[in-house]
């Protein structure tokens, strides 16, 4: 028996979770663990939420309200979302609590003392609007590596380098978009390059981790380390332990990983054993494997390696850090900000959770991006779950209830499907295998490859025809395609655990097992036949998330930057005579594709004006409507012919609509 403890990315308690969030980091990991218990391994799974650092102190000041009232919401909010999707956490704790709170602290202090933290008096960003330093998310601006706008002062999203805030271009102050001025504060750093020796040797031992993760790593390697601040100056964090510290926080990023630790401790206390976490901390025995997104490789493989391996305390070091890539939407990348995105409990309000399990599982983001589309969701759903395992699963069953009453009974001799049987052992060790080895995409395609050699059987077997031949040829059939169904429930248990034993409960079969279990024939089954266990999704469905998408992003884009030109006095704009005129003619100009010649009348006043409206009016649509005019606009000539002033119009994204009153106004009102 191995001994693993697993853990995931601990999610921001400062937003709600979304399918990139369960794609990446999370769904991989429960996943795991599932196969993990299934096989006997000892295993628990540990998480919580990340409640400290910047961008749960922004959204509070944001919302005026205090940071735990923020931290509160989302983490009960991302909990509740974990469990629509069946999530196994044996834990799921917090960082803003006195166990973690006193963790934390012990590691800087021992970090501290044995010299590899020290302390410098550094520039950094002030906004004299807020009367605050800037820690580096509260600074946002364009990235010195790939001229991204939108980058943070820690770091770019869209290149994944780490920043200087300091190094960002047009930098902005995140609560007031005023541009901050640079003063010196001190902080302490931890002292990176010191550990750099230990470090190559340590991740020299890891040549079975992911291409992706070590290569990301030794780039950064090669980049050389250098220290790294590990103090903020925010209102909202673990205290610094210090004297001379008042207003100093530990940053995020130390903290964060500590969670693993203290939410490990948190599960132990609720065990009746205060101790018991020690026994996978402190055990050299035990496989530390952190899921996480590629955006938190450096932390896991670097940083946090590192303030491990100074501890008085011999905690464990990662075993493996299986970093996946980024999931995008519709062909876009994700952007909560622009709401681009699909937040889990919503999700929750129209489909069951296990459907989200298995597409995002088909479609892992293990060793490149991956899109989820709508329809491919559906695709998935339909074509694999219904028309493949459902309609294995059903035609077994109801023909069995109508020819065998439900019971079908063990053949006396399997022999005769023998190369079935080992054609079927074959897949299910790959599938453990890919399991082992977090390839999950490749798992669930082989299972599904299954349920079509059951499809598959049954129909070469055609027991609509021997049933009229010889009945125990048919029960032998439909034993065999049991056999096949209650492989898939045991192997595709840990993807869709609430699925499978739904189908253990119609094969008659316990939902207690194991993945030995699969050796176990039963001498016989008894089938209950229930509502389809994949109802299929239709395009109405479809049509109604896409456009619930589509409509939340455009509700979340923000206003167009306008351009304002300079002041004028209010003399200057008085000269403007600008009054309603009603069209009496208008017609196309020979030789331009924009103009059209309108006669208009003001009053007792008519004149020719050149209006470049072509693309947007045809003439017939313009006789006797009334627009708005600037009169006294200097005539000058246009194909010819002499424009006496200008019709008014606005125009966004290429439409262009001529300005008209919103009620019946004579021609020759003045526009003041």
């Amino acid at each position: 028996m191995e001994k693993y403890l697993v853990t995931s990315a601990l999610p921001y308690a400062n937003g709600k979770l979304h399918i990139g969030h369960v794609a990446g980091a999370y769904l991989p990991a429960d996943i795991f663990v599932r196969f993990q218990k299934l096989i006997e391994n000892d295993v628990i799974y540990i998480c919580g939420t990340d409640e400290h650092g910047a961008p749960i102190s922004i959204k509070a000041d944001a919302e005026g309200t205090e940071p735990q009232k923020i931290v509160d919401f989302y983490h009960e909010s991302i909990k509740k979302s974990f469990e629509g999707l069946n999530f196994c956490f044996d834990n799921f704790s917090g960082t803003a609590r006195p166990q973690h709170h006193k963790l934390a602290q012990e590691f800087f202090s021992t970090l501290l003392t044995k010299g590899f933290i020290d302390t410098e008096v550094i520039t950094q960003f002030y906004c004299e609007h807020d009367k605050r330093f800037l820690a580096d998310r509260y600074v946002e601006g364009i990235c010195p590596f790939c001229n991204e706008e939108g980058a943070r002062g820690d770091q770019c999203d869209h290149c994944g380098k780490l920043i200087d805030a300091l190094e960002l271009k047009e930098p902005k102050c995140k609560l007031c978009g005023n541009t901050p001025v640079i003063k010196e504060t001190k902080h302490w750093f931890l002292d990176l390059p010191k550990f750099e020796p230990h470090l190559r040797e340590w991740l020299e031992t890891k040549t079975y981790w992911k291409d992706n993760v070590h290569k990301f790593i030794m780039g950064w390697l090669n980049d050389g380390l250098r220290k790294r601040a590990i103090t903020r100056d925010i209102n909202w964090g673990v205290p610094l332990p210090v004297e001379d510290a008042e207003g100093k926080v530990l940053y995020v990023w130390f903290d964060a990983p500590i969670g693993y630790i203290s939410s490990t401790i948190e599960w132990a206390e609720a065990q009746g054993n205060s101790d018991k976490w020690k026994d996978y901390w402190f055990d050299q025995n035990t496989k530390l494997i952190h899921f996480i997104g590629k955006d938190n490789i450096p932390f896991h493989t670097i940083i946090w390696p590192a303030m491990v391996m100074e501890q008085e305390k011999k905690y464990i070091l990662p075993h493996d850090v299986p970093a996946n890539e980024y999931l995008n939407l519709e062909g876009k990348q994700l952007s909560t900000s622009r709401n681009w995105a699909i937040w889990v409990d919503e999700f929750l309000e129209y489909f069951d959770g296990e459907l989200l399990r298995y597409v995002l599982a088909a479609n892992a983001p293990e060793t490149k991006d991956c899109d989820f589309y709508w329809t491919d969701f559906q695709n998935r759903v339909n074509t694999d779950l219904a028309n493949v395992l459902g309609n294995l699963i059903n035609r077994v069953l109801v023909f069995a209830k109508k020819y065998f009453d439900s019971d079908i009974i063990k053949p006396e001799n399997l022999d005769s499907y023998k190369e079935l049987f080992e054609k079927i052992d074959t897949m299910t060790s790959e599938v453990k295998d890919c399991f082992a080895n977090y390839r999950v995409r490749k798992a669930v395609n082989t299972i599904m490859d299954i349920a079509r050699l059951g499809n598959k059987f049954f129909d070469e077997q055609q027991p609509w025809k021997k049933v009229k031949e010889s009945k125990d040829e048919t029960n032998d059939i439909l034993y065999i395609c049991a056999e096949i169904l209650r492989t898939v429930s045991i192997v595709f248990s840990p993807v869709l655990p609430v699925k499978m034993k739904a189908l253990r409960d119609m094969l008659g079969l316990s939902n207690d097992f194991i993945w030995n279990d699969l050796s176990n024939t039963p001498d016989g089954y008894t089938f209950s036949v229930q509502q389809p266990l994949f109802p299929k999704i239709t395009d109405e469905e479809i049509q109604k998330q896409i456009e619930i998408l589509e409509e939340k992003s455009k509700a979340a884009e923000p206003a167009p930057e306008i351009e304002i030109k300079p002041e004028i006095e209010f003399d200057d704009f008085m000269k403007l005579d600008i009054k309603l005129v009603k069209i009496l003619s208008a017609e196309k100009v020979k030789k331009s594709k924009k103009l059209l010649k309108l006669q208009i009348q003001c009053g007792n006043v008519q004149r020719t004006v050149m209006s470049g409206i072509s693309n947007h009016y045809s003439p017939d649509d313009l006789v006797g409507k009334t627009v708005t005019m600037l009169l006294n606009l200097k005539p000058r000539k246009m194909m010819g012919v002499e424009s006496q002033g200008m019709i008014l119009a606005a125009e966004n994204d290429g439409v262009l609509s001529l300005l008209v009153p919103d009620k019946d106004l004579k021609d020759g009102s003045d526009v003041s």
